[in-house]
């Protein structure tokens, strides 16, 4: 009987312990099948949330991407829309001259230099010698381009169109200042360009040049920004002639021989200046007169057919600290009066404003209407300012004393 009980109980044990072994199975496997089930969507979930970044990133990169080329699209579309607009008022100036006929046996230097006496040089042939740009702003015919351009009085000059039509130009006026001459051309409904506003201009703005670069390839366009303002910069020839431009633009925009006298646009299609002249040994250096500078010139020119300025009637020399010290003055500013190297280039102009109101050379003129001249605003800058008759007050250090007198601007005749 025992031994049948103890047997029934390993029995028992037996049952249990498979049964418990069976649970445990079980609740092991559910448990490997739960946490297989639950690790399934929880790295689903990630991948779903990966996706929907990713989704995210490409759209809003995409969008980015769509917003720069469109930008640069938009920027692209005003410079194509500035040039179709604006290329057939800008002219190639065309220079042509009458030299001597020589052959090229003549011309040889080597022969020269024995024979040159024996070649006929009364006769001659128009050649042409150079050429330059300028643009349209009256549809009657008024041309901007530069002094420098059209400053050979023996020259012939022809205005081509960007269709190829030409037209005689006649000089109205060169400006001894500004590097600018005004022409003109017998023309109906020309094409023109809208002057714009030089003065609020910005560093970094983009600008736009047209030029008939090198004298040969007309109408060539140029893209850059505005480098600097208010430049000070001497510009030269070949003939070794120089002149002080004050207040230009610097451009990085190509400037090319031959895109002298042409038009700088801003991105709205306004002319904001006139290219007159690159940097030697540098590249993209150029600079321009502003067109602010030019406006009253052309207006003065359509209704007077002169340029009519305003002038003091002194030469002289701005002072600074080192003019100062060099000569024992009394002030490190001011403009000093004083005749020039030659005899006839005298300090005060006889029956002149200056003269009339008694200033003596080494005078030194301290302010203009209250407006204190230096090396940046110099007589000649605050002058330009000024009308024809237009009475201005005149600060002088004249013998150690300071003193005030007025006198009335007359009209420049040179």
């Amino acid at each position: 009987m025992i031994k049948k009980k103890q047997s029934i109980i390993m029995n028992n044990n037996k049952n249990i312990y498979f049964y418990l072994t069976l649970l445990i199975s079980i609740s092991s496997l559910a448990g490997a099948l739960g946490g297989f089930f639950a690790s399934e969507r929880f790295f689903q979930k990630k991948i779903n949330e990966l996706e929907i970044f990713q989704d995210n990133f490409t759209s809003k990169n995409k969008i980015l991407q769509d917003s720069t080329q469109s930008s640069l699209l938009e920027e692209d579309q005003s410079v194509v829309k500035v040039v179709q607009e604006n290329a057939p008022a800008v002219v190639s100036i065309v220079i042509t001259k009458d030299v001597p006929k020589l052959d090229s046996f003549f011309n040889d230097p080597f022969f020269n230099q024995f024979y040159s006496g024996n070649q006929d040089e009364t006769e001659t042939e128009t050649r042409e010698i150079g050429g330059g740009t300028g643009f349209i702003i009256d549809s009657s015919g008024y041309i901007i381009t530069n002094k420098h351009v059209v400053d050979d009085l023996k020259a012939n000059y022809t205005i081509m169109l960007n269709n190829q039509e030409t037209f005689e130009a006649k000089i109205l006026a060169r400006d001894n200042f500004l590097d600018i001459a005004i022409l003109k051309i017998e023309g109906k409904d020309l094409p023109i360009i809208k002057l714009g506003d030089s003065e609020n201009l910005q560093v970094g703005q983009t600008v736009i040049a047209i030029g008939n670069s090198l004298g040969e390839f007309s109408n060539t366009v140029s893209k850059g920004i505005i480098s600097g303002l208010k430049r000070e910069v001497e510009a030269g020839n070949s003939l070794g002639q120089t002149e002080i431009l004050e207040e230009v633009i610097q451009t990085d925009a190509a400037i090319n021989p031959g895109n002298s006298g042409g038009p700088l646009f801003d991105l709205k299609g306004n002319v904001i200046g006139v290219n007159v002249a690159m940097a030697q040994g540098a590249e993209n250096i150029g600079f321009t007169i502003p067109i602010n500078q030019i406006k009253d010139i052309y207006k003065s020119v359509k209704e007077t057919g002169k340029i009519v300025r305003p002038y003091l009637g002194v030469r002289y020399l701005i002072v600074n600290e080192k003019i100062k010290e060099k000569n024992n003055l009394l002030v490190d500013y001011g403009a000093l009066i004083l005749r020039g190297n030659s005899r006839d280039e005298l300090a005060i102009l006889p029956g002149s404003p200056a003269d009339k109101a008694g200033l003596l050379e080494y005078d030194i003129i301290l302010e203009i209407d209250n407006e204190k001249i230096t090396e940046k605003n110099n007589l000649a800058k605050i002058i330009r300012k000024k009308e024809v008759g237009e009475e201005i007050e005149l600060k002088i250090l004249s013998k150690g004393k300071e003193k005030i007198t007025k006198t009335t601007l007359e009209e420049s005749d040179f």
